[in-house]
Protein backbone atom coordinates (compact mmCIF):
# COMPACT_ATOMS: atom_id res chain seq x y z
CA UNK A 1 0.00 0.00 0.00
CA UNK A 2 2.91 2.32 0.74
CA UNK A 3 4.13 2.16 -2.85
CA UNK A 4 0.68 3.06 -4.15
CA UNK A 5 0.51 6.11 -1.88
CA UNK A 6 4.00 7.14 -2.92
CA UNK A 7 3.11 6.66 -6.58
CA UNK A 8 0.09 8.93 -6.14
CA UNK A 9 1.85 11.65 -4.13
CA UNK A 10 5.51 11.67 -5.24
CA UNK A 11 5.90 12.89 -8.83
CA UNK A 12 9.57 11.89 -9.03
CA UNK A 13 8.81 8.35 -7.88
CA UNK A 14 5.86 8.18 -10.27
CA UNK A 15 8.09 9.32 -13.12
CA UNK A 16 10.73 6.71 -12.28
CA UNK A 17 8.17 3.89 -12.17
CA UNK A 18 6.55 4.92 -15.44
CA UNK A 19 9.95 5.42 -17.05
CA UNK A 20 11.01 1.90 -16.07
CA UNK A 21 7.96 0.62 -17.95
CA UNK A 22 8.88 2.58 -21.08
CA UNK A 23 5.96 4.99 -20.95
CA UNK A 24 7.99 8.05 -21.96
CA UNK A 25 9.67 6.89 -25.17
CA UNK A 26 7.83 9.57 -27.16
CA UNK A 27 8.54 12.38 -24.70
CA UNK A 28 10.78 15.12 -26.18
CA UNK A 29 14.38 14.75 -25.06
CA UNK A 30 14.58 18.09 -23.25
CA UNK A 31 11.43 17.46 -21.20
CA UNK A 32 12.51 13.90 -20.44
CA UNK A 33 15.95 15.00 -19.22
CA UNK A 34 14.49 17.72 -17.01
CA UNK A 35 12.18 15.25 -15.33
CA UNK A 36 14.85 12.55 -15.07
CA UNK A 37 17.32 15.05 -13.58
CA UNK A 38 14.89 16.09 -10.87
CA UNK A 39 13.93 12.49 -10.12
CA UNK A 40 17.58 11.45 -9.82
CA UNK A 41 19.19 14.49 -8.19
CA UNK A 42 16.29 16.28 -6.54
CA UNK A 43 16.78 19.64 -8.22
CA UNK A 44 15.76 21.41 -11.40
CA UNK A 45 17.84 21.15 -14.56
CA UNK A 46 18.74 24.56 -16.00
CA UNK A 47 19.33 24.05 -19.72
CA UNK A 48 19.37 27.80 -20.42
CA UNK A 49 22.32 28.44 -18.13
CA UNK A 50 23.97 25.11 -17.23
CA UNK A 51 26.91 25.45 -14.87
CA UNK A 52 27.77 22.11 -13.26
CA UNK A 53 29.21 19.06 -14.98
CA UNK A 54 25.95 17.12 -14.52
CA UNK A 55 23.98 19.99 -16.07
CA UNK A 56 26.34 20.52 -19.00
CA UNK A 57 26.31 16.82 -19.86
CA UNK A 58 22.53 17.04 -20.27
CA UNK A 59 22.98 20.12 -22.51
CA UNK A 60 25.57 18.26 -24.59
CA UNK A 61 23.18 15.32 -25.04
CA UNK A 62 20.74 17.71 -26.69
CA UNK A 63 22.95 20.08 -28.66
CA UNK A 64 26.28 18.37 -29.41
CA UNK A 65 25.23 15.73 -31.92
CA UNK A 66 28.14 15.09 -34.24
CA UNK A 67 27.64 12.05 -36.53
CA UNK A 68 31.11 10.68 -35.63
CA UNK A 69 29.91 10.11 -32.07
CA UNK A 70 27.79 7.16 -33.25
CA UNK A 71 30.96 5.47 -34.51
CA UNK A 72 32.85 6.30 -31.31
CA UNK A 73 30.33 4.57 -29.01
CA UNK A 74 29.98 1.51 -31.29
CA UNK A 75 32.28 -1.03 -29.62
CA UNK A 76 33.02 -2.69 -32.96
CA UNK A 77 33.31 0.25 -35.35
CA UNK A 78 35.39 2.37 -32.96
CA UNK A 79 38.28 -0.10 -33.13
CA UNK A 80 39.18 0.79 -36.70
CA UNK A 81 38.88 4.49 -35.86
CA UNK A 82 41.27 4.15 -32.92
CA UNK A 83 43.68 1.91 -34.86
CA UNK A 84 43.88 4.48 -37.65
CA UNK A 85 44.45 7.27 -35.12
CA UNK A 86 47.01 5.82 -32.70
CA UNK A 87 47.91 2.35 -34.01
CA UNK A 88 46.44 -1.15 -34.03
CA UNK A 89 48.70 -2.23 -31.16
CA UNK A 90 46.49 -0.25 -28.76
CA UNK A 91 43.31 -2.12 -29.75
CA UNK A 92 42.15 -5.32 -28.03
CA UNK A 93 41.78 -7.98 -30.76
CA UNK A 94 38.25 -8.86 -31.89
CA UNK A 95 37.65 -12.61 -32.13
CA UNK A 96 34.29 -12.39 -33.87
CA UNK A 97 31.19 -10.29 -34.45
CA UNK A 98 27.61 -11.56 -34.77
CA UNK A 99 24.09 -10.20 -35.13
CA UNK A 100 22.62 -12.87 -32.84
CA UNK A 101 23.88 -14.73 -29.79
CA UNK A 102 22.77 -18.00 -31.43
CA UNK A 103 25.29 -17.45 -34.24
CA UNK A 104 28.32 -17.63 -31.92
CA UNK A 105 30.47 -20.74 -32.43
CA UNK A 106 31.85 -21.21 -28.92
CA UNK A 107 34.02 -24.10 -30.10
CA UNK A 108 35.99 -21.65 -32.22
CA UNK A 109 36.66 -19.30 -29.29
CA UNK A 110 39.68 -19.63 -26.97
CA UNK A 111 39.42 -20.75 -23.36
CA UNK A 112 39.12 -17.13 -22.18
CA UNK A 113 37.27 -14.28 -23.89
CA UNK A 114 34.89 -11.37 -23.29
CA UNK A 115 31.48 -10.93 -24.95
CA UNK A 116 30.23 -7.37 -25.41
CA UNK A 117 27.21 -5.83 -27.05
CA UNK A 118 28.27 -3.11 -29.45
CA UNK A 119 25.40 -0.72 -28.86
CA UNK A 120 24.96 -0.24 -25.12
CA UNK A 121 26.62 -0.15 -21.71
CA UNK A 122 26.46 -3.24 -19.53
CA UNK A 123 25.78 -5.91 -22.17
CA UNK A 124 28.79 -7.97 -21.07
CA UNK A 125 29.78 -11.54 -20.26
CA UNK A 126 33.31 -12.55 -19.21
CA UNK A 127 34.58 -16.08 -19.76
CA UNK A 128 37.63 -16.91 -17.63
CA UNK A 129 37.31 -20.67 -18.18
CA UNK A 130 35.23 -22.06 -21.04
CA UNK A 131 34.75 -25.35 -19.23
CA UNK A 132 32.75 -23.64 -16.47
CA UNK A 133 31.30 -20.79 -18.54
CA UNK A 134 27.51 -20.57 -18.20
CA UNK A 135 26.51 -20.07 -21.84
CA UNK A 136 22.79 -20.08 -21.03
CA UNK A 137 23.15 -17.29 -18.45
CA UNK A 138 25.37 -15.29 -20.79
CA UNK A 139 22.81 -15.75 -23.54
CA UNK A 140 20.00 -14.39 -21.39
CA UNK A 141 22.00 -11.25 -20.67
CA UNK A 142 23.22 -10.69 -24.22
CA UNK A 143 19.83 -11.34 -25.83
CA UNK A 144 18.16 -8.88 -23.46
CA UNK A 145 20.75 -6.25 -24.35
CA UNK A 146 20.40 -6.84 -28.09
CA UNK A 147 16.68 -6.08 -27.84
CA UNK A 148 17.27 -2.75 -26.10
CA UNK A 149 17.87 0.66 -27.64
CA UNK A 150 20.14 2.16 -25.00
CA UNK A 151 19.33 5.70 -26.15
CA UNK A 152 15.89 5.58 -24.52
CA UNK A 153 17.32 4.86 -21.07
CA UNK A 154 19.09 8.21 -20.60
CA UNK A 155 18.66 9.91 -24.01
CA UNK A 156 22.34 9.51 -24.86
CA UNK A 157 21.93 10.36 -28.55
CA UNK A 158 25.13 8.70 -29.89
CA UNK A 159 23.67 5.27 -29.09
CA UNK A 160 20.39 5.80 -30.93
CA UNK A 161 21.49 4.48 -34.32
CA UNK A 162 24.20 1.98 -33.36
CA UNK A 163 23.56 -1.44 -34.92
CA UNK A 164 22.98 -4.03 -32.15
CA UNK A 165 25.62 -6.74 -32.43
CA UNK A 166 27.74 -8.85 -30.13
CA UNK A 167 31.51 -9.15 -30.32
CA UNK A 168 34.03 -11.44 -28.67
CA UNK A 169 37.27 -9.85 -27.52
CA UNK A 170 40.53 -11.30 -26.32
CA UNK A 171 40.63 -11.64 -22.52
CA UNK A 172 43.11 -9.31 -20.83
CA UNK A 173 44.23 -8.77 -17.21
CA UNK A 174 46.73 -6.48 -15.49
CA UNK A 175 49.32 -9.26 -15.30
CA UNK A 176 49.33 -12.97 -16.29
CA UNK A 177 48.67 -14.02 -12.68
CA UNK A 178 45.90 -11.46 -12.06
CA UNK A 179 42.14 -11.70 -12.54
CA UNK A 180 41.66 -7.90 -12.56
CA UNK A 181 41.95 -5.37 -15.37
CA UNK A 182 42.36 -1.91 -13.86
CA UNK A 183 40.38 0.88 -15.49
CA UNK A 184 42.08 4.22 -16.13
CA UNK A 185 39.38 6.74 -17.04
CA UNK A 186 40.63 10.08 -18.36
CA UNK A 187 38.33 13.09 -18.07
CA UNK A 188 39.03 15.24 -21.13
CA UNK A 189 37.76 18.70 -22.00
CA UNK A 190 38.26 20.23 -25.45
CA UNK A 191 41.06 17.75 -26.12
CA UNK A 192 42.82 18.30 -22.79
CA UNK A 193 42.93 15.45 -20.26
CA UNK A 194 42.38 17.04 -16.85
CA UNK A 195 42.67 13.99 -14.59
CA UNK A 196 42.40 10.22 -14.47
CA UNK A 197 40.05 8.14 -12.34
CA UNK A 198 41.72 4.89 -11.31
CA UNK A 199 39.22 2.08 -10.67
CA UNK A 200 40.48 -0.64 -8.34
CA UNK A 201 39.05 -3.80 -6.72
CA UNK A 202 36.27 -4.30 -9.26
CA UNK A 203 36.11 -8.01 -8.47
CA UNK A 204 35.36 -7.41 -4.79
CA UNK A 205 31.98 -5.74 -5.31
CA UNK A 206 33.37 -2.63 -3.61
CA UNK A 207 35.12 -0.77 -6.42
CA UNK A 208 37.36 2.12 -5.37
CA UNK A 209 37.52 5.30 -7.48
CA UNK A 210 40.56 7.55 -7.02
CA UNK A 211 41.27 10.73 -9.03
CA UNK A 212 44.79 11.94 -9.89
CA UNK A 213 45.91 14.91 -11.96
CA UNK A 214 48.76 14.88 -14.50
CA UNK A 215 51.29 15.56 -11.72
CA UNK A 216 49.89 12.50 -9.88
CA UNK A 217 48.40 14.51 -7.06
CA UNK A 218 45.32 12.96 -5.48
CA UNK A 219 42.17 15.00 -6.16
CA UNK A 220 39.34 14.70 -3.66
CA UNK A 221 36.27 14.78 -5.87
CA UNK A 222 34.13 12.14 -4.15
CA UNK A 223 31.67 12.57 -1.30
CA UNK A 224 32.19 10.89 2.06
CA UNK A 225 31.82 7.14 1.77
CA UNK A 226 33.52 7.17 -1.63
CA UNK A 227 36.45 9.38 -0.62
CA UNK A 228 40.04 8.20 -0.26
CA UNK A 229 41.32 7.91 3.34
CA UNK A 230 43.61 10.64 4.74
CA UNK A 231 47.12 10.55 3.34
CA UNK A 232 46.14 8.07 0.64
CA UNK A 233 48.14 7.60 -2.54
CA UNK A 234 49.16 4.83 -4.92
CA UNK A 235 52.32 4.58 -7.02
CA UNK A 236 52.11 6.27 -10.39
CA UNK A 237 51.82 3.46 -12.96
CA UNK A 238 54.50 3.15 -15.57
CA UNK A 239 53.21 4.45 -18.87
CA UNK A 240 50.84 6.95 -17.24
CA UNK A 241 52.37 9.91 -19.10
CA UNK A 242 51.88 8.05 -22.39
CA UNK A 243 48.28 7.27 -21.44
CA UNK A 244 47.64 10.98 -20.86
CA UNK A 245 49.08 11.69 -24.32
CA UNK A 246 46.89 8.99 -25.90
CA UNK A 247 43.81 10.39 -24.17
CA UNK A 248 44.70 13.82 -25.53
CA UNK A 249 44.91 12.48 -29.09
CA UNK A 250 41.67 10.48 -28.85
CA UNK A 251 39.69 13.36 -27.30
CA UNK A 252 40.81 16.01 -29.78
CA UNK A 253 37.92 18.17 -31.00
CA UNK A 254 35.43 16.90 -28.41
CA UNK A 255 34.14 19.32 -25.75
CA UNK A 256 33.78 16.64 -23.08
CA UNK A 257 34.55 12.93 -23.15
CA UNK A 258 36.02 10.29 -20.90
CA UNK A 259 38.65 8.11 -22.53
CA UNK A 260 38.89 4.69 -20.88
CA UNK A 261 42.21 2.88 -21.14
CA UNK A 262 43.81 -0.25 -19.69
CA UNK A 263 47.35 -1.48 -19.18
CA UNK A 264 47.91 -5.22 -19.56
CA UNK A 265 51.40 -6.59 -18.91
CA UNK A 266 52.80 -3.16 -19.71
CA UNK A 267 50.78 -2.80 -22.93
CA UNK A 268 48.42 0.20 -23.08
CA UNK A 269 45.01 -0.73 -24.51
CA UNK A 270 42.00 1.30 -25.58
CA UNK A 271 38.76 0.65 -23.72
CA UNK A 272 36.01 2.97 -24.92
CA UNK A 273 34.71 6.50 -25.40
CA UNK A 274 32.31 7.57 -22.65
CA UNK A 275 30.57 10.84 -23.46
CA UNK A 276 28.35 11.07 -20.39
CA UNK A 277 29.84 9.53 -17.21
CA UNK A 278 26.96 8.11 -15.18
CA UNK A 279 24.85 9.82 -17.84
CA UNK A 280 25.19 13.15 -16.03
CA UNK A 281 23.27 11.92 -12.98
CA UNK A 282 26.26 11.50 -10.65
CA UNK A 283 25.16 11.87 -7.00
CA UNK A 284 28.50 11.06 -5.33
CA UNK A 285 30.61 13.91 -6.69
CA UNK A 286 31.30 16.80 -4.34
CA UNK A 287 29.41 19.99 -5.34
CA UNK A 288 32.68 21.87 -5.81
CA UNK A 289 34.00 19.07 -8.05
CA UNK A 290 30.77 19.08 -10.08
CA UNK A 291 31.27 22.81 -10.56
CA UNK A 292 34.99 22.42 -11.33
CA UNK A 293 34.37 19.88 -14.10
CA UNK A 294 31.54 22.01 -15.43
CA UNK A 295 33.87 25.00 -15.65
CA UNK A 296 36.19 23.03 -17.94
CA UNK A 297 33.52 22.87 -20.66
CA UNK A 298 33.10 26.01 -22.77
CA UNK A 299 29.72 25.58 -24.42
CA UNK A 300 30.34 28.63 -26.60
CA UNK A 301 32.88 26.50 -28.51
CA UNK A 302 30.30 23.80 -29.31
CA UNK A 303 28.84 23.68 -32.79
CA UNK A 304 25.24 23.57 -31.65
CA UNK A 305 22.77 21.28 -33.38
CA UNK A 306 19.02 21.17 -32.83
CA UNK A 307 17.81 17.97 -31.18
CA UNK A 308 14.28 18.57 -32.49
CA UNK A 309 15.32 17.79 -36.06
Amino acid sequence: MGKLVRYATDKDYRFSVNDAHGLYRNMPDDEYLKRKFHARLGRDLDLDNPVTFNEKLQWLKLYDRQPIYTTLVDKYEVKKYVADLIGEEYVIPTLGVWDRFEDIDFNALPDQFVLKCTHDSGGLAICRDKASFDIEKAGERIRASLKRNYYYRFREWPYKHVKPRVIAEAYRTDTPDSTELTDYKFYCFHGRPDCVMVCLDRGTGDTKFYFFDREWQLKRYNKRGKAAPPGFTIPKPEGMDEMFRIAETLSSGIPSVRIDLYQSSGQILFGEYTFYPLSGFEPNRLPEADLYFGNQIDLSKVKKTDFRH
